[in-house]
């Protein structure tokens, strides 16, 4: 089933929208799992890079689940996640653009800003200003959780490769919004990074001070090998936390703008109190 060669649209997109097609008419059902990339590649007539690229489309917006060894898979309930990315490229149009982010590593963060920020780039969105704040655990310290299966203790290995992860988005994103200042692309253009020694157990999003997303990281047991040794680690899933969506409406004793209120305020306390600068 190769693309159609007159559709002007990225080809990734053109996969993406093809299988979130099959997903919502249940061609492929929830919990089914999805071929594999090469398999889609075939199909599809494609790099698997293309593929890989759309289905984090399908990822980020809670249409599908990776559980590692095992494959990608249709995720049980597809009508309860809210796609992030949508909202955060639509926040890049305002004049004044601020996220907060709370959480682990803040890959899905990086992946979902990159479209906006290249369009800066490019010149097709032109905020006066933008400015990010990252939340982030110091796992330069032990952790609670993630943690080792066998005894429940902390995996300086672990952290170790958590650490490279984490300095490899969030320090994407921070030199891309630095970058775009220096440029003169935007007027006011901060990211900055704190970390704090709580274990992260969720993940917030706080949009332009009026969206707000939610979601529990649920904790998985796998296995990663460090050098020649596989250790099983309790790992927290943040591709597979479902986010819940709120948003600040003209009632101000509305649910989603009490919600939206309480999860600024809480970041803030957290920013100001226990946190501390982030060094790389």
């Amino acid at each position: 089933m190769a693309l159609d060669p007159d559709d002007p649209r990225p080809p990734y997109v053109q996969v993406a929208n093809a299988l979130r097609a099959a997903i919502l008419t249940k061609k492929f059902a929830p919990g089914d799992k999805l071929p594999s990339r090469n398999e889609l590649a075939r199909t599809y007539n494609v790099a698997p890079m293309t593929v890989q690229n759309a289905l984090r489309e399908l990822r980020d917006e809670g249409l599908i689940v990776s559980r590692q060894g095992s494959g990608v898979f249709v995720r049980d309930r597809t009508e309860r996640p809210v796609g992030l990315r949508p909202h955060i490229e639509r926040a890049f149009e305002a004049e004044h653009v601020t996220i907060d982010f709370a959480g682990f590593s803040g890959e899905t963060l990086h992946g979902a800003m990159q479209e906006p920020l290249d369009k800066i780039r490019a010149g097709r969105l032109r905020p006066e200003s933008i400015h990010v704040r990252i939340l982030i655990p110091d796992t330069t310290a032990p952790l609670a959780i993630p943690c080792r299966v066998e005894d429940l203790a902390d995996s300086p290995e672990f952290r170790a490769r958590a650490t490279a992860i984490m300095h490899r988005h969030v320090g994407a994103i921070t030199d891309t919004v630095k970058e775009l200042g220096a440029l003169g692309l935007v007027r006011e253009a901060t990211a900055t990074v704190r970390v704090h020694h709580a274990a992260p157990l969720f993940k917030l999003y706080v949009i332009n001070g009026d969206e707000a997303f939610f979601g529990f990281y649920p904790v998985r047991e796998h296995v990663i090998t460090f050098g020649e040794k596989p250790t099983a680690i309790y790992d927290l899933m943040g591709k597979d936390a479902i986010l819940f969506y709120h948003s600040v409406t003209d009632d101000d004793t509305s649910t989603g703008s009490q919600y939206v209120e309480q999860a600024r305020t809480w970041f803030d306390s957290m920013w100001n109190t226990v946190s501390a600068e982030f060094t790389p």
